[in-house]
């Protein structure tokens, strides 16, 4: 009986959040980094916000389903400052892995769960309008131009959880890889959405990156570069947290950046005051 008590009270402490975010829209990333075991955990998540009333937009990446497959087809990745150059050989085999293996297994993860997915890439539509990176000679990786969320708005009115591979597209049918964080925050700011949720590999922002109990919980974006110039934030982080800053000087009121190997920790963040990770605002 006191098990049955404690769920029903776990319930009854959700609703205000339940409430507030219902009808509102929710992106969240999940990229290669978070990609563990626990994605039918993630997907069972997703489908329950969902189902609570919340529109839901997925957006992914994949890069180490990327690499795996580029080492079985003997591949070589060559990299630019730490960056994978895409040729195009490579830009065709980036397509075909994350819009086709890695979106479908999330698609059909959904499905699983009870949930009505459907899958599309950043060309469908001319979602994500990309032309080649400026900064960097990188190849077929792109910088997004211009964002349609037609299709998406379309997929959500049907009752569809829209899963996006973030491949983008030029004014000459030419596909481009697209950094995941990007795309996300790109596409939250088009779709004005409540939050953008970052499921990465490590907890958040850390004060003292050798100690998990450092977390800090609470950003403006205005520290960013100072957390940057000290160290705080550094390699692989800043690219996620600056596209979080993206999304808010966007237009989003919130992002987050959670652990999401931790099992349920999209609801865990959604459903208490303090959430799991670091929340940037303005």
């Amino acid at each position: 009986m006191e098990e049955r008590k404690r769920r029903a009270e776990i319930l009854t402490e959700a609703l205000p959040y339940i409430q507030k975010y219902e009808g509102q829209t929710i992106v969240v990333k999940y990229g290669g980094a978070a990609m563990t075991d626990e994605q039918t955990s993630v997907m069972r998540d997703i489908v329950l916000l969902s189902l609570v009333g919340m529109r839901i937009v997925l957006v992914h990446g994949g890069g180490p389903e990327i690499s795996r497959t580029l080492d079985r087809l003997g591949k070589e990745t060559v990299f630019v400052d730490g960056l994978r150059y895409t040729d195009e050989e490579t830009a065709e085999i980036v397509s075909m892995v994350l819009a086709g293996k890695v979106n479908k297994r999330l698609v059909s993860l959904i499905h699983k769960n009870k949930g009505r997915a459907i899958g599309l890439c950043g060309a469908d539509g001319g979602m994500l309008q990309t032309k080649k990176l400026d900064s960097a000679d990188l190849g077929y990786v792109g910088e997004i131009v211009a964002v349609d969320t037609s299709a998406i708005e379309i997929a959500i009115a049907e009752g569809f959880i829209p899963v996006i591979a973030t491949v983008g597209v030029d004014d000459e049918g030419q596909l481009y890889n697209i950094n995941a964080d990007t795309a996300a925050a790109a596409l939250a700011a088009a779709l004005k959405a409540e939050k953008l949720i970052s499921l990465t590999d490590v907890r958040g922002v850390l004060a003292d990156k050798d100690e998990e109990d450092s977390l800090l919980t609470d950003l403006s974006i205005d520290d960013i570069p100072k957390l940057i110039d000290r160290g705080v934030i550094s390699g692989g982080m800043i690219p996620k947290i600056e596209s979080c800053a993206a999304a808010i000087e966007g237009g989003l009121r919130e992002a987050v950046i959670i652990d999401g190997r931790i099992e349920h920790s999209i609801l865990l963040e959604l459903f208490s005051d303090t959430g799991i990770g670091t929340l940037f605002h303005r």
